[in-house]
């Protein structure tokens, strides 16, 4: 099979590779849609903490079983299905406090590799996150999966409520995301902040009520305006910039939640009003991965079309075009991209 292998930051490799073979309880995925992140997106401009180079790269997918391993009942060869790159273990101290999404050996067992013509999932993955995909769901949306489903965690950890204003700080795919989320859930007006006339013109076609181009607007005082000079009900940070983590504080009402989904990098150190957090009662969380109950609310999300994802696609490329992908976003060009491994 061919791969496209990450060798060192900016070096990318297209290789032949043997196919994979499935254990016992393992599958074998021929990749249909493998689609961008800005996990890979960071990966590819300067490593990541938890990825040893060179190796495979690319996690969101979807596609059909080219094979199964023994003991597996569940899935066929020719079976189209959706996935996503990892799963709990179930017994350690985190599995057992219902906190999986810490699972202690999550980050070693998840699968790397979904720019390549086919992946293995390991048995674990198999038993708990890897569903049937129906044929009204493309490959292109059912590879929304994953990404989905760390939004929908989100919302697990800190509910996005009907009736509220919602501030989301970011218009990346995370951010949109988001904003699709809110509105299936209810919530009673969105805000949108973010700095890309593009992804703002987006973000109001999908139904925000105010987007704000932080370049151009006063974001305080835009917040102000809209909320009778209270700030957010809510806010949800997305950018993973450690000025913007700070900023949230100052955008939320007395009584307000904050969720830090955009991830900084380890050893960043951030400050906030100690008098804030405190006499005005915010809830201040951070955010992390998924838990399977998260990834089968994401499917159903995406089965029902209860959110349309189709539209956050911004382009198509086959494997060969990777990099030409990779370098649109690192220039601030779309949100996501396709990469089909069979051909445009």
């Amino acid at each position: 099979m061919k791969c496209q292998m990450l060798n060192a930051p900016g070096q990318i490799e297209k290789r032949d590779l043997p196919s994979p073979r499935p254990g016992p309880g393992e599958i074998v995925v021929r990749i249909r849609v493998a689609l961008t992140c800005g996990t890979d997106l960071k990966t590819w401009r300067r490593g990541h903490p938890k990825i040893s180079l060179p190796s495979p790269f690319g996690h969101e997918f979807s596609g059909t079983v080219a094979a199964v391993g023994e003991g597996v009942r569940t899935f066929a060869p020719g079976d189209a299905v959706m996935a996503v790159h990892s799963a709990p273990c179930g017994v350690c101290f985190y599995c057992r406090a219902g906190q999986e999404n810490l699972c202690d050996t999550l980050m070693e067992t998840k699968v790397l590799g979904a720019y390549a013509e086919e992946i293995l999932l390991p048995a674990h993955i198999v038993a708990r996150n890897v569903y049937l995909k129906p044929d009204h769901l493309s490959f292109e949306e059912a590879a929304f999966l994953e990404p989905l489903a760390c939004v929908v965690h989100g919302s697990l950890v800190q509910p996005l409520r009907r009736g509220e204003i919602l501030l989301i700080v970011g218009a990346g795919a995370i951010g949109i995301l988001y904003l699709l989320l809110a509105r299936a859930r209810g919530v009673g007006r969105i805000l949108v902040a973010g700095k890309r006339g593009s992804r703002l013109d987006l973000a109001r076609r999908l139904g925000a009520d105010r987007v704000i181009d932080v370049e151009t607007e006063d974001l305080l005082a835009v917040v102000a305006a809209e909320t009778e000079g209270r700030g957010a009900d809510q806010v949800i940070e997305c950018t993973g910039r450690p000025t913007v983590w700070e900023g949230t504080m100052a955008l939320v009402r007395k009584g307000g939640r904050i969720l830090l989904f955009g991830g900084c990098p380890s050893g960043t150190e951030v400050r906030f009003d100690a008098g804030r957090l405190h006499y005005d009662e915010i809830v201040l969380q951070g955010v992390f991965h998924f838990t399977p109950a998260a990834v089968a609310e994401a499917r159903q999300l995406l089965v029902t079309r209860a959110i349309e994802v189709a539209p956050l696609v911004s382009g198509r490329f086959g494997l060969d075009g990777l990099e030409s992908a990779l370098s649109l976003l690192d220039r601030g060009e779309g949100l996501k991209y396709a990469i089909l491994p069979e051909g445009r």
